[in-house]
């Protein structure tokens, strides 16, 4: 039996044939698909290894760890502070049961959304300042940058001349 994707279909072959016609026909193919690939990883290795992808990369993993330390802050310093102020309030424990219907009650835990809420702001709030210090520091740096560099030989040798026959 051959196949009717096999290009000609009237004519006899045996099996061996047929078998070897597909076989160099998936070679082909194949080598095809190959070569798209190293093209595409070729593509990849140039666009990750520019210096932003790995600035964003680094940025990233540094933000994950910023979020931490500043989810740490809202959650051990700020927030036991702020539930004193307010009278001993645990903000992530206040909820509204719903329903209590079926085994497990149906709660709208809004107080978890204001805990969240609060997380935000304060993480913004700590990312704002960050990069205000960070832009004062670069601030800083292109002040002492721009202070002129010292005249060359030529430049003194000319401003000589030029005093020279300024007296005359």
């Amino acid at each position: 039996m051959i196949p009717s994707a096999f290009p000609f279909p009237m004519l006899s072959f045996d099996k061996k044939f047929i078998r070897v016609y597909y076989f160099t026909v998936y070679i082909k193919r194949a080598g095809k698909i190959h070569k798209e690939i190293i093209i595409m990883l070729s593509e990849f290795k140039k666009f990750a290894l520019k210096g932003n992808v790995l600035d964003l990369a680094v940025g990233v993993i540094i933000g994950g760890a910023f979020g931490k330390i500043v989810t740490s802050l809202v959650n051990d310093i700020i927030m036991p502070i702020l539930g004193l102020l307010v009278g001993g309030i645990n903000f992530s424990a206040l909820e509204y049961v719903l329903s209590t219907r079926g085994e497990e009650p149906v709660v709208l835990r809004y107080g978890q959304f204001i805990q969240t809420t609060f997380d935000f702001f304060v993480i913004a709030f700590s990312i704002f300042i960050f990069i205000k210090a960070i832009s004062y520091f670069k601030k800083k740096e292109e002040v002492k940058q721009q202070t002129p560099p010292a005249p060359s030989n030529e430049e003194i040798l000319l401003e000589e001349i030029r005093d020279i026959l300024k007296q005359k």
